[in-house]
């Protein structure tokens, strides 16, 4: 049988030329409207990072020479993950984040002219994560001024300035991508700017600019393995912050004390708030501010001044954010009514009231057993309550087991009725009819909350 070689050759294509004359576009203007329109925005935010990159500065805590248990060495070090700031005062008055600095003694600030001075660090404040730096310099610094934080809109342009992973006074453009951000397990109080600027390593404490040059917030924190989710804490908050750093040295906030917790959809039906918006006061500490202003356990806050409210992280960095001495009006509903309470803030206690908050109500049965306290009952369990009904067994997979409950925890009311006796928490269980959800008021190691149980 012949073989047969057979070329591989590129397919034949058939083609025709043709005279075609000049389109009408080509005799157009190269640079039409739309362009002009983008080279002066252009040219606009290049001019913001000129006028704004000399305020920020890049920052370096020094430390002391020393172990734990030993007295410190002669020497300091700098420490090698440095940060960013911004001067806010043309007389050397430096704001970064608390992690920057740390626990440094003093910090080595870089300015853009290539010069390097030593700070020395006047106040910081962890519960912000905000620190206030000062340089000596018979110069005056390039500073910026902070902007209004409570006109910020999602979607409005922003530029950060910083110096990621060391790269001197980087400048990223971006979008305010969310406002209100808490609950990210940052700062004591929360509410952050997200932005999808890019913010990396180094950022930290780093401004975040509008497009007038104003600081609209203090870059702070990235979520790890994301890609364009930065924070920044709010000017406003910053800018108060840093006001009471520089003149007292120390942040003063108010005070209202009560224990608070989330109100849940089935605490928001018990307790008669058709919006389920606000926040469930679970204790009144005796001789407190909300105390002497009349809140009870029970009250729902869904007010504090001109501030709606909806969570108790809220809640705390409102009140945080009055001074002690002043007035505001607290707004509560109570048994379906609403009513507004003037309250006398005082001083925010060193340590805050933590309450243990359960998990949501399964539909299962109660699954408790429960007992008077008795002498040996209050020896057991290290009990200073000597009234109440006792949790002495949980049964597992029961809606009690679900909503947390344990051995040990002391039931005080029934459906908003209190149970000092066993005889009084059986009348009101037999109350309930199956349909029905019981609303408890809880005690454990002094500290109440409200769960919802459904039989």
């Amino acid at each position: 049988m012949p073989f047969f070689w057979i070329p591989y050759c590129l397919p034949i294509i058939a083609t025709a030329v043709f005279v075609v004359s000049a389109p009408a576009f080509a005799s157009a203007p190269l640079e039409s409207k739309g362009l002009q329109l983008l080279e002066e925005i252009q040219e606009a935010i290049s001019h913001l990072a000129e006028e704004v990159t000399p305020t920020v500065v890049g920052v370096s805590a020094i430390r002391q020479l020393s172990q734990p248990g030993k007295m410190p060495r002669q020497g300091r070090f700098k420490d090698p993950r440095a940060g960013s700031g911004v001067v806010i005062h043309e007389d050397g008055y430096i704001v970064t984040n608390n992690h920057v600095i740390n626990n440094g003694v003093e910090a080595e600030v870089h300015f853009s002219d290539q010069s390097t001075l030593v700070a020395e660090i006047v106040a910081k404040d962890p519960d912000t994560d905000l620190a206030l730096l000062k340089v000596e310099t018979d110069r005056k610094l390039p500073s910026a001024t902070f902007g209004d934080s409570s006109a910020v809109k999602v979607g409005q342009w922003v530029l950060a300035v910083g110096n990621p992973f060391g790269l001197d006074r980087t400048v990223t453009l971006g979008v305010v991508s969310g406002i209100g951000r808490e609950n990210m397990n940052l700062s004591r109080y929360e509410n952050f700017i997200q932005t999808d600027a890019s913010i990396n390593p180094g950022n930290s404490g780093g401004p975040l600019f509008n497009l007038r040059g104003e600081v609209i917030g203090i870059n702070t924190a990235i979520i790890n393995f994301a890609q364009g989710i930065g924070f920044a804490i709010p000017s406003n908050m910053a800018n108060r912050i840093i006001e009471q750093l520089k003149t007292g040295g120390k942040v003063v906030r108010g005070w209202l004390g009560v224990g608070i917790q989330p109100l849940t959809p089935q605490l928001a039906e018990k307790f008669g708030v058709p919006d389920g918006k606000g926040v469930l006061v679970n204790e009144v500490f005796a001789d407190n501010p909300a105390d002497q202003a009349g809140l009870k356990s029970g009250d729902i806050i869904t007010r504090i001044g001109n501030e709606r409210l909806e969570s108790p992280n809220q809640l705390s960095r409102v009140v945080a954010g009055f001074s002690p001495g002043e007035i505001v009006l607290v707004q509560v509903i109570r048994d379906g009514v609403s009513l507004e309470l003037p309250v006398l803030l005082g001083v925010k206690k060193e340590k805050p009231v933590v309450v243990s908050l359960p998990p949501t109500a399964a539909e299962v049965d109660l699954g408790i057993d429960v007992s008077p306290i008795t002498e040996e009952l209050a020896e057991q369990f290290s009990l200073d309550q000597t009234t109440g009904i006792l949790v002495v067994r949980v049964v597992q997979g029961s809606a009690a087991y679900a909503e947390g409950l344990r051995k040990g925890d002391i039931i005080q009311e029934v459906n908003r009725v209190e149970v000092p006796t066993m005889r009084e928490f059986r009348r009101l269980l037999e109350q309930v009819q199956p349909s029905e959800t019981i609303l408890l008021r809880i005690l454990r190691e002094s500290k109440a909350f409200f769960v919802v149980l459904k039989p």
